[in-house]
């Protein structure tokens, strides 16, 4: 670029000649932009003609701002020595809006216009630059190319404007063009594949059997595309092809609690319904462990560009967690992009009865704002409380078309216990199963891991030849792993030798909360503590699963004692739920067909019930908070809270021991593949040998993470205050060491030292 006086550049040019960053001038840059918008607009996903005209004005102007000699002396910098200087410069977004001239628009686009650019990044404290630097900014203009802005102008897109609904959409697009045009990555791909995939999934199923069809719930779906929905049906009727059916052919999102669930929903789409084909530009899986679980279960061979197409939003099919979509609730500044990719997208929301108040609160608000921005919201789920029905409706403010749909099939037998849960009754089913050779799984569940921890010793106590397991969430990570997949293969429905035949085996699994969703597993007896009625039913759901079993006599035994209600600042379980689940299970005695079950939730969990309840006052005040939270005013305390981030990762000392050479020898080796890493960025070659470098170190990650234990963060306290002795960290990346703790690890995984004497709270996290 030509220079003038040794330290000037040329100023009299074109506009668009002028560099927007070092490899790009503005007019380049511009023409990347109005690519990506037209991506957007071709797929549909710009409501209208006169928004798509706005945005394209947006990406016209949005960088003018540059135009100024400081950043161009910035951005021609070959040494990179000359930084920001916030003396002499004013970020680039304030400058931009001068070059706008109101007179070539209508007034409220113009405004509109000018608010999504003086907001497209958050460098400066807007409203402070201008109220203190206006003579800096009038020395930076170029005076051919900008114009006056009045104060009331300034007044408008530093208020209200910001808040328009058509404003945050412009905001957002231009967020999602620019950013994309900038890092040189395309903004979506296009689903023209799905309704094709589940039709031909549905072929092979008729090949197996010539009456397959799609069912009453997947066909209310697919006839509802257009609207918003609430579907109720019960485990077995196929609730993943009929959100697949409702998303058809258009942008969507499948939205779990728990993230298993999601690999699981993530695997059967991929291999079931995709063949393993394209996954790159067709399926993302969004979770904080979703680049691990590419390497372990695809074939892509570029894993980070497969990765950060999936973080950036771009692939037309997510399955995801909701922490990883709906922290858009915030309203953090730059809210808008994640926001309107959501109200240009459909969003399914499975099981949203796993929700405690926070997240509840937290997405209720979330639809609330995506509905308003013309987004589609499904509920398709197994269980809807109405209090929770009445959330959904009044304060999200969403008109549902809503129905319920039921199976004939009744695969319960229940059993009330007004009594805690022992190991006499679990062995004597055992044992009369064995005499009488009939199937004899048997799952029990306990509401903490203290109480499984308890009953495994109890039981193996008494007999020490059982064919005994316990499976909760402190194991280390490769443990768990071993242990779901065990469980997994032992909950089998039929036998692999023979087709059609049922699987018998003895067994008894111990688990918690953590197998109500996350597992597609089928025992023959279920032994559960009352946590309330809609977990219940969840864990009802791992019991006689595709209703092929028959029932002799009763095969769900649920106890109840009142152990860990709440009081104070004791217990985790509402007392009020806990007592409507009480009043409900008193009329349950015997066969309880999946009609009995909707009638309970609906009869003894409306909102007249537990609207005193400890959920119900947690949901309102959360909610409250963030209703009507203004941009940038969130608290980030309030933010980690939310998303319940209340545990620490460990690795036991006593697995370290046993592990300590390997431990080290990958540790070594994370630290010599990183400046291998480096030194090829560094050279800009991120071939092959990059990628290969890339895999390996993901792999070490991977191992040395297979020793870690998430623990409640309280727990680590109690123990950083009794153990004076540090025993040191493991290094899994430059911001992540994992503290090695003194404790217990056995079969029953992790428990504290002293554990019988220590105080040991529970907490519902214990799953």
């Amino acid at each position: 670029m030509k220079k003038t006086d040794g330290d000037k550049i040329d100023l009299d040019k074109p506009i668009k000649a002028y560099m927007a960053k070092p490899d790009k001038t503005l007019g380049e840059h511009y023409e990347d932009f109005l690519r990506q918008a037209e991506i957007l607009w071709n797929l549909g996903y710009i409501s209208s003609e006169h928004m798509y005209d706005l945005l394209k004005e947006c990406g016209c102007h949005h960088d003018d701002g540059k135009v100024n000699l400081p950043f161009q002396m910035r951005v021609n910098d070959k040494s990179g020595k000359i930084k920001f200087d916030e003396e002499k410069e004013v970020s680039h977004n304030v400058l931009s809006v001068f070059y706008l001239n109101p007179k070539d628009y209508p007034k409220e686009d113009y405004l509109k216009i000018a608010c999504a650019i003086l907001h497209h990044h958050n460098y400066c404290d807007i409203a402070q630059v201008l109220k203190e630097k206006m003579d800096l900014i009038q020395e930076l203009l170029i005076d051919r190319y900008t114009y006056k802005v009045k104060p009331s102008v300034w007044n408008k897109i530093l208020g209200k404007v910001l808040l328009d609904p058509e404003t945050i959409t412009l905001k957002g697009l231009l967020h999602r063009c620019d950013y994309s045009a900038s890092g040189n990555y395309q903004v979506e791909y296009q689903n023209d594949f799905l309704l094709d995939s589940l039709e031909g999934m549905m072929a092979v199923w008729k090949q197996k059997n010539p009456e397959s069809k799609w069912n009453e719930l997947q066909k209310f779906c697919m006839e509802n595309r257009e609207e918003n929905i609430i579907a109720l049906a019960p485990t077995g009727m196929g609730k993943t092809e009929a959100g697949l059916q409702w998303i058809g052919d258009w942008k969507g999102f499948f939205i779990l609690p728990i993230r298993t669930a999601i690999n699981s929903i993530y695997d059967r789409v991929r291999k079931d319904i995709l063949h393993d084909e394209k996954l790159n530009e067709r399926l993302g899986l969004l979770h904080s462990e979703s680049l691990e679980y590419y390497k372990n279960n695809t074939q892509e061979t570029d894993l980070l560009d497969y990765y950060d197409r999936g973080k950036k939003l771009s692939l037309p099919l997510n399955i995801s967690t909701i922490d990883q979509l709906f922290d858009f609730v915030f309203k953090y500044k730059g809210y808008e992009m994640k926001l309107t990719t959501l109200a240009y997208s459909k969003l399914v929301i499975d099981e949203i009865q796993m929700y405690g108040p926070d997240l509840l609160a937290y997405l209720v608000c979330g639809i609330r704002l995506i509905h308003k921005q013309g987004g589609k919201i499904a509920i398709i789920t197994a269980t809807l409380p109405p209090f929770v029905r009445d959330f959904l409706v009044h304060d999200a403010e969403i008109p549902f078309k809503e129905k319920s749909f039921s199976s004939d099939k009744i695969r319960h037998s229940v059993l009330v216990k007004h009594a805690s849960i022992n190991a006499d009754d679990i062995l004597g089913k055992y044992y009369q199963n064995q005499s009488e050779g009939k199937g004899n799984k048997i799952l029990v569940v306990c509401n903490t891991i203290r109480k499984a921890q308890e009953l495994f010793d109890a039981l193996k106590e008494k007999d020490v030849h059982l064919n005994l397991h316990l499976f909760h969430s402190r194991f280390t990570n490769s443990d768990k792993a071993k242990l779901e997949q065990e469980i997994k293969d032992f909950g089998v429905t039929y036998s692999k030798d023979a087709v059609g035949q049922l699987d018998i085996q003895d067994g008894i699994w111990i688990s918690t909360s953590l197998v109500e969703v996350s597992l597609d597993i089928d025992f023959d007896y279920l032994f559960t503590e009352l946590l309330d009625l809609n977990s219940l039913l969840q864990r009802m759901g791992r019991l006689n699963r595709k209703g092929e079993k028959e029932i002799e006599g009763y095969n769900c035994f649920v106890y109840y004692d009142g152990a860990n209600i709440k009081c104070g600042r004791k217990g985790f379980i509402d007392k009020t739920l806990y007592q409507c689940s009480v009043d409900a299970l008193a009329e349950v005695d015997g066969l309880l067909s999946e009609a009995d079950k909707k009638r309970l939730i609906d009869t003894y969990f409306t909102m007249d019930r537990v609207k005193d309840s400890e959920f119900v006052r947690e949901y309102k005040r959360i909610f409250e908070v963030f209703k009507d939270l203004e941009v940038g005013h969130f608290d980030e305390n309030d933010m980690i809270s939310l998303r319940n981030i209340a545990t620490q990762n460990i690795i036991p000392k006593k697995v370290y021991d046993e592990n300590y050479d390997e431990i080290v020898s990958k540790e070594k080796q994370l630290i010599e593949v990183g400046k291998e890493m480096k030194r090829l960025s560094i050279a800009g070659e991120k071939g092959k040998e990059y990628q290969e470098l890339y895999r390996k170190r993901l792999d070490i990650q991977e191992y040395l993470k297979g020793f870690i234990i998430s623990v409640p963060l309280y727990e680590f306290r109690i123990y950083d205050k009794k153990f004076w002795e540090d025993f040191g960290n493991v290094s899994i990346s430059r911001n992540e060491k994992i503290p090695i703790m003194k404790c217990h690890y056995d079969e029953k995984g992790f428990y504290p030292i002293d554990y019988e004497n220590m105080e040991f709270k529970d907490e519902i996290m214990n799953v």
